[in-house]
């Protein structure tokens, strides 16, 4: 039997990148046409490459020292003023501090190297990341929609100058916050959740500017409580997408964006391949996804060809870390006859 075990992140212990660029079949950039330039999701360009990770970095630094610097004029306005929409934006600013620290802390994390014992690295911490700041910002959202159906009850005077001046400061300095995360929000979960955490606050202070100028020329008092709970209702929805694809990860399920039949059919239209089975893919974190297979190629003096066919048909998929066990028959007639005895 072949194994073929084929690495796109070039930090990875068993697969340098020198190597991996040099050996047809075993590359993970094989059929691109140009062995000495990564692709894909592992190239320095690429959505996990290092040039992309340094620069989610600085995004994160960027927002976190804007988001800091703000906080403490939202809190002090929002207690001037009496506005619930404020103090609730104040407070999605404190949980920002705390998840854009978090956030920063995991990027470096997840660039260390990978050890025997943990041969993927710390990759899988950007997903506990985001799906830690998901559930945050979910629980915050409750706690904003209870006080505003209590103060919807009992409306509470609103000074609306303060409101309005620290609303606009804030909807600038959100809306800069955000441009600095906005490129790498698409390419890591991670980077996402901080981006949600900034965005939701832009959404509030929004909101308190919106709320201020009905309350100023309308007379409109529900107008704070309304705003607030029509920006929870915004940020649940993203806040739910991130925990939802968050899980999915963790629990290895096939990404959003790959066809598990079209991708079996492609190894099997590979010539010498009679069948593929136990074929599996997942995503390692953001960026990178993950495939094994079993394919069967009764021919022994065919089943180099083949896995490098195979290969190539995969990264034209999008799938550049493949696992290719080749059989020369499958493992279930060579199974010894035991009904509890199950091969994968």
């Amino acid at each position: 039997m072949s194994v073929s075990r084929a690495n796109t992140e070039p930090t990875y212990d068993d697969c340098p990148a020198p190597r991996q660029r040099g050996r047809a079949g075993a590359s993970d950039h094989a059929g691109h046409g140009h062995a000495g330039q990564a692709h894909g999701p592992g190239g320095p360009g690429g959505p996990g490459g290092p040039d992309a990770q340094h620069a989610a970095s600085r995004g994160l630094r960027g927002a976190l020292a804007v988001t800091a610097i703000f906080l403490v004029a939202e809190v002090v306005g929002g207690l001037v003023s009496n506005s619930l929409t404020l103090l609730a934006d104040a407070g999605h600013m404190l949980t920002d501090v705390g998840a854009l620290a978090f956030s920063l802390f995991v990027a470096w994390l997840a660039r260390q190297p990978s050890t025997p014992q943990k041969t993927y690295g710390y990759l899988r911490w950007e997903i506990l990341a985001a799906l830690l700041n998901g559930a945050v910002l979910l629980a915050i959202s409750a706690a904003i929609v209870w006080e505003a159906v209590l103060r919807l009850r009992t409306p509470e005077p609103v000074q609306t100058g303060v409101m309005l001046v620290v609303g606009a400061a804030g909807l600038v300095a959100n809306a800069v916050a955000a441009r600095m995360l906005h490129a790498g929000s698409g390419h890591s979960l991670n980077v996402r959740g901080a981006y949600l955490h900034v965005l939701s606050d832009l959404l509030g202070s929004l909101a308190a500017v919106v709320a201020a100028l009905f309350i100023r020329f309308k007379g409109w008092a529900i107008a704070d409580p309304v705003a607030s709970i029509l920006m929870t209702v915004l940020i649940v929805r993203s806040s739910w997408s991130l925990v939802k694809e968050s899980v999915d990860v963790l629990l290895e399920a096939t990404p959003a964006h790959i066809d598990l039949a079209a991708v079996r059919r492609s190894l099997e239209t590979v010539e010498h391949v009679e069948s593929v089975h136990d074929l599996h893919v997942w995503t390692l974190t953001s960026g990178v996804v993950a495939m094994s297979a079993h394919a069967v190629v009764p021919d022994p003096a065919c089943h180099q060809g083949a896995l490098e066919a195979m290969t190539r048909a995969l990264g034209a998929s999008g799938i550049r870390h493949a696992t290719i066990q080749i059989e020369g028959k499958t493992l279930e007639e060579c199974a010894p006859e035991n009904p509890n005895t199950h091969v994968h």
